[in-house]
């Protein structure tokens, strides 16, 4: 089979499964519902950003962008679901670059008009507190918010691949992420501005003083990214179905 022929095979089992049109909803709501309510908060404190904070509902939102990319891979693995793809694409490493396809294009569209969405309903909360934001500091919030959900999404693609469960994937990277990634983060020093949330998350301030910069840090995360994705192609090569 063609690559076309079976990115579209691929990209019909997405469109199909409600749980995954779910999870891409979730990533939706739950971002712009967090940065609404953030809209709305005290921003009286000195150091208040109002980028992040207009942007604040991505942190909540990627654990949605997480669960989609784990569960796209994931269903692959049931009821010999795998076996009857490789049956139908032996080409492996084709199968999975557009799988990963299949997931990334959905995930950034999704990604780029809710970073828009809750960037626009957080404005109208802040008033005057956001308007010393420039039009470049906001393009550069959505676009990147957007890049960094599907980064995420793809993280864990790889991951669920790499497994070969998406229940373990979820239970590895939601922890990390709510737990290690601020609690022994912080304690870590500067090594903490290379974890993968982290690094990526710099693009959503609009002011940054640490060792990576918008841009930087999301080419951190995307590292981080692809070699989930190498070692999740490293595992769908070799390993049996």
């Amino acid at each position: 089979m063609s690559f076309a022929s079976v990115l579209r095979a691929e990209w019909l089992k997405i469109r199909t499964l409600r749980s995954l049109c779910g999870a891409l909803l979730a990533v939706f709501a739950a971002t712009t519902v967090f940065s609404a309510v953030a809209g709305v908060s005290e921003t009286s404190d000195p150091e208040f950003d109002p980028l992040f904070m207009a942007l604040s509902g991505i942190a909540p939102g990627q654990i949605a962008a997480i669960s989609f990319g784990a569960m796209a891979v994931s269903s692959e693995l049931h009821g010999g679901g795998l076996r009857l793809t490789f049956a139908a694409v032996p080409q492996r490493g084709r199968w999975f670059a557009a799988k990963v396809t299949a997931i990334a294009v959905p995930a950034l569209l999704v990604g780029l008009l809710t970073a828009f969405v809750a960037l626009f309903v957080a404005r109208a909360g802040l008033g005057e507190a956001a308007s010393g934001l420039t039009v470049e500091e906001q393009l550069r919030g959505v676009v990147g918010g957007g890049t960094y959900l599907t980064l995420m999404a793809l993280f864990a693609a790889g991951l669920a691949a790499l497994l070969r469960s998406g229940v373990a994937t979820l239970s590895l990277l939601i922890p990390f992420i709510l737990v290690v990634s601020f609690v022994v983060g912080d304690a870590a020093g500067t090594v903490a501005d290379f974890l993968p949330d982290r690094a990526g998350q710099v693009v959503l301030h609009q002011t940054y003083d640490g060792t990576l910069g918008p841009w930087s840090g999301l080419a951190v995360t995307a590292l981080w990214t692809a070699a989930a994705l190498l070692a999740g192609a490293w595992s769908v090569r070799r390993r049996d179905a």
